[in-house]
């Protein structure tokens, strides 16, 4: 393997923007004296929107397994604490393959 300049520009190129991109957010928050009402909804509706485009693909793409452990980890969401989320999506996953395979 050797080394390709261009490629490693590229690289730091897309390091540069992403620091620039999350510094200046930082920066444009601390400076102001107060967070605008659309800005701060704005803020808040981030969350979900990264949970979504993760979570999303998961379960249109992914096989019968998945979609059950990402409702049975939706409806254990709403009513227990996150890791009981992950614990049931986990087993569900696992049952179904060991019981159906995959």
């Amino acid at each position: 393997m050797e080394f390709d300049l261009h490629m490693a520009l590229v690289i730091l190129a897309a390091a540069v923007a992403t620091f620039a991109t999350r510094i200046g957010g930082y920066i444009l928050i601390t400076r102001m004296k107060s967070i605008p009402p659309r800005m701060e909804a704005a803020l808040n509706a981030v969350p979900a929107a990264v949970l979504t485009t993760l979570v999303a693909p998961a379960f249109f793409i992914g096989g019968w397994e998945s979609k059950l452990a990402l409702v049975v980890a939706l409806f254990v969401g709403l009513r227990i604490s996150h890791t009981w989320l992950l614990l049931a999506a986990w087993v569900v996953v696992m049952a179904w393959r060991y019981t159906i395979g995959a």
